[in-house]
Formats: C-alpha cells, sequence, structure tokens
C-alpha cells in the first residue's frame, strides 16, 4: 500500500504505530518548500524523543512499512532514518523487532546535576587576550604598517610558487619546513644577526608562540621552573602556564633582566625566557655583561635560554646588537623569530634555532609533534627573501617606523597634559608610557577602548599582584602620524574626566 502523503493521520494509524509515537501523529512533518527534508525532520524527532525519555529504553519502535504508512511518507525514508539510529546505537534492530537502546540517564526521582564547568590548572592560568578588533585601531602594539606591504611583489611571489609547486603543495611537507626557506633563513640570519648554523638546527613553525611552545615542550617538565621578565610578553606567559611550569617574575630595569646569586640559589631555573634585543614592553637592551653571564649561569646550572629576538630587525639608534644564541660557542639559547611584525601577523610564520647541543636528539622528536603546512607560504616566503624584496622592505620600514617614533615622542610632549616618563623607542614599533599612580592604566585602557583606541595598559603584562608598572604602552606601526595629536588629546581628556 502507497503511503498516503498529505493525508492527516486516523484512528487506525495510531492504533497500529501505538500509543509512545502520538508525538509524531500530532504534529505531521512539514513539507514546506525550502524546509529539512522529510528523512532529516524523522530523524531529529525520533532522536530527541529517545534522548528525553518520550521513547522508553526497551519499547518496540513499528515496523518500517506501518511508520511510513502513519506518517504519509515513503518507506525508505523510514528506511534510511532506521539505519541511521541504529549505526548511532539509539535503536537495536532483531529478528524480534526493532527497540529503543538502554542509554544512561539521571533517574527521574533523583535528577543528576551536571559537574561543573572547569578548565585545568594550566588553563585557568592563562591571561585572557585583549578586543579581537583592536588590530584596527589607533595606538595598538604589535601591529606592523599593513597598508605599506608590497602586496603586488608578494603576490607574485605566491604566483611563482604555486605555478612551481602545483597540487604536490597541498599535501603535508617536511615538519621542520620546506628546505627553500630554511636555507634563505639561514642566510638572512647570518648577515643580519650574525648567526651560525647548520639547517638541522633550524625549525619552521607557526608563529612565534608554536616555537615558545616547543621549547617548554623539549626541555621541561610539568613542575619545572622557569623565569620570566617582569613585566614580560604575554605570549611566553602562555607558552609557561600551558607547560605547568612554576613561572618566577623577574625584574626588568634599564639594562634588562636583572637576576642575583640569591635568585640562582633560592629558585634555580630550568628554562630563562628574554627579549634582550628590545625588552617587551619596556624597550630596555639587555646589556653585554649581563648576556654573558646568563649565559655562563645557564651552563653551570643546566638551564636553558629562550631568546625572543623581538623587534631587533627595526633598531633605529644603531646597528642591530648581536644576538646572544651566537655570542659563546655552544651557547644553551633557543633563538626564536617571527614573520608577524616585519611581514603580516596572519602569514604565521615564525623559527626557532635550536642549541647545536640539542639539534640532533631534539630532530627525530620536532618531527613528531610537528605537521608541514603552509607550503605555498613557505616557497613564497623563500623567494620574496632571496629576490631582494624582503631586505628591501625592513629598510623601507626601519625608515617609516623611526619617522612615527619621533613623531610620538613629539606629540607625547605636546598633547598629552598628564605627568608621564616615556620609555623605549630604540627599536620596535611601541613607545611605552609610565603614569602616575593615581592614573589606573587599565581603567583608562577600557575608556580608550570605547573611544577607538586601543593602548596596552601596562599593568597588564606584569605578574605580580598589586604591581607598581603603570602606564599605556602605544603602538605606533599601523598608527599614521595624523592621528598621534587627536588621539593623545583624547586621552588626555579621559585622564581628567573619567567615564
Amino acid at each position: 500500500m502507497e503511503p498516503r502523503t498529505g493525508i492527516a493521520p486516523g484512528p487506525d494509524d495510531r492504533e497500529a504505530l501505538g500509543p509512545h509515537f502520538d508525538f509524531l501523529l500530532q504534529a505531521p512533518l512539514s513539507r514546506a518548500r525550502g524546509g529539512d527534508s522529510l528523512q532529516k525532520q524523522l530523524l531529529h524527532r525520533l532522536r530527541a524523543a529517545v534522548l528525553d525519555g518520550r521513547l522508553p529504553a526497551g519499547s518496540r519502535l513499528p515496523g518500517s512499512r506501518a511508520l511510513a504508512q502513519g506518517l504519509g511518507v515513503s518507506r525508505n525514508t523510514v528506511t534510511l532514518v532506521y539505519d541511521v539510529l541504529s549505526t548511532e546505537g539509539y535503536i537495536e534492530p532483531s529478528r524480534q523487532g526493532t527497540r529503543v537502546a538502554a542509554l544512561a540517564r539521571p533517574r527521574p526521582e533523583s535528577p543528576a546535576r551536571p559537574a561543573p564547568a572547569t578548565l585545568s590548572r594550566r588553563g585557568d592560568r592563562i591571561r585572557t587576550p585583549g578586543p579581537a578588533d583592536a588590530d584596527s585601531l589607533a595606538f595598538t602594539p604589535g601591529v606592523p604598517a599593513l597598508a605599506q606591504f608590497p602586496l603586488a611583489a608578494w603576490r607574485r611571489s605566491l604566483d611563482r610558487a604555486l605555478q612551481q609547486g602545483g597540487t604536490q603543495l597541498l599535501g603535508y611537507g617536511p615538519p621542520r619546513g620546506e628546505p627553500a626557506l630554511r636555507t634563505a633563513i639561514l642566510r638572512h640570519l647570518a648577515l643580519a644577526r650574525g648567526i651560525d648554523c647548520t639547517p638541522r638546527q633550524l625549525v619552521i613553525t607557526e608563529g612565534a608562540q608554536e616555537a615558545l611552545s616547543l621549547c617548554v615542550r623539549l626541555v621541561t617538565d610539568p613542575g619545572d621552573t622557569a623565569w620570566l621578565e617582569d613585566p614580560g610578553h604575554r605570549g611566553a606567559q602562555t607558552a609557561l602556564a600551558c607547560g605547568d611550569l612554576n613561572v618566577i617574575p623577574m625584574p626588568v630595569d634599564a639594562e634588562g633582566l636583572r637576576t642575583t646569586a640569591a635568585d640562582w640559589k633560592r629558585h634555580p631555573p630550568r628554562l630563562v625566557c628574554t627579549t634582550p634585543a628590545h625588552q617587551y614592553p619596556t624597550g630596555a637592551v639587555l646589556t653585554a655583561s649581563r648576556r654573558l653571564d646568563l649565559i655562563e649561569k645557564c651552563r653551570l646550572h643546566g638551564a636553558w635560554i629562550v631568546e625572543d629576538d623581538y623587534d631587533s630587525e627595526f633598531r633605529h639608534t644603531a646597528e642591530p646588537l648581536a644576538c646572544m644564541q651566537g655570542l659563546t660557542p655552544d651557547a644553551p639559547v633557543f633563538y626564536v623569530g617571527t614573520f608577524s611584525k616585519t611581514l603580516f601577523p596572519s602569514l604565521r610564520l615564525g623559527f626557532l634555532v635550536l642549541p647545536e647541543a640539542l639539534a640532533d636528539r631534539a630532530a627525530p622528536v620536532v618531527d613528531e609533534l610537528l605537521r608541514g603546512g603552509h607550503r605555498s607560504e613557505q616557497l613564497a616566503l623563500a623567494h620574496f627573501m632571496e629576490s631582494g624584496q624582503y631586505a628591501r622592505h625592513l629598510a623601507r620600514m626601519r625608515r617609516l617606523y623611526r619617522r612615527r617614533r619621533d613623531a610620538l615622542r613629539t606629540a607625547l610632549a605636546d598633547h598629552l597634559g598628564v605627568p608621564h616618563t616615556v620609555t623605549g623607542g630604540d627599536s620596535g614599533m611601541h613607545l611605552t608610557v609610565r603614569l602616575p599612580a593615581d592614573v589606573p592604566d587599565q581603567p583608562l585602557a577600557r575608556a580608550a577602548r570605547r573611544h577607538r583606541l586601543a593602548p596596552w595598559p601596562l599593568s597588564q603584562y606584569s605578574l605580580l599582584p598589586g604591581t607598581t608598572h603603570n602606564g599605556l604602552v602605544l603602538g605606533y606601526g599601523s598608527t599614521p602620524e595624523s592621528a598621534y595629536a587627536p588621539g593623545l588629546r583624547h586621552l588626555t581628556h579621559l585622564i581628567r574626566n573619567p567615564d
């Protein structure tokens, strides 16, 4: 007998299907154009009925022919729905008929309360990020001048990579990165940063954050002690928190990271994270004597250094300082770099130079932890570097950022109408403005955000409760000079007239 499509079910249908299926007959399946298919509607209704108990465990389902006739649908529709529910474990077909499977559910007389939603200890230690749309706002730190990027040249490099690589680039690549890009980076590091390393030491990563996390996984165990500059880079804070490490905030002064003999005796580290070329966010430069002392102390205590070479490419007052990685033979240093600041953040390419002593032992571990990807972008970047476009872009950005730094310093002196001290500025794309204690930075930053300004509060870079670090980190990389005076006048107004 053919299904009675569009005809309301009668008493015979109710009797044939049984009392448990009244919910199907009381509200016919919809046949509206553009809606869900009859099969999908029936599947959702039966699944929901099993889950909420309207179809109790052990209750027998009608045969596919009877249900199809009662609902006015084809028998194939019902058969396919039963097949899906059986595969998912909601029903159990047998020779004696199809019955509802027994599923775990709270008893009605004693409803179970769900366990509270909690994060792991590591998750709870991760600091919350800034607003997702802040990159387009004035004074956002860490964002390069994206409007100045040579997009046409980059497109040519990308097209070249796709034409030469073809569909092969759609598969997994070498876990440690494309050989062409590793070669180009090694050549650049040797010329620009004085780094002498071999290809087996270089690993391409998904930005500096993955490189930092990789360092943690390679040489630390949960509970190990790590030192981090305070105030310090939030990405490093996250990487250490995810490693479940005991993080000790270490002070920063005008000469960079400061340690004492008592620190080494009281809580010797397994890992030390530092930004020696341009401390983030204060802008201090780690002096040569402190660099050498840190390397020697780490050798004696079996510790490792993560050198995040943040903003080293944008040195404004002199030639870039030599990095710690090549300062002494076999230095216990992981060197971390990224193209997020020198090119553009969404590229998501960075790199890690492994210490010579670890390179061979770490290689198989790295190959297992990483999966090769971004192959076309890696090959495009290799060509972009080898063709000279990268070096020319860096030179243009140094000139631009130096001009914007000078303009922001002048604007601060002329338009920020509260006592303040400006630090940093020898490198990079931001200035740090320290404010009096009676001008709390976090409420000020929140108020500024509501007015389309996005400086970052200095206190949020600190790990210490009740920190004395109070001020604003003002990015100038993506903010044109014309926005400085009105933006600073607006900040002054917010300071004098808090919301």
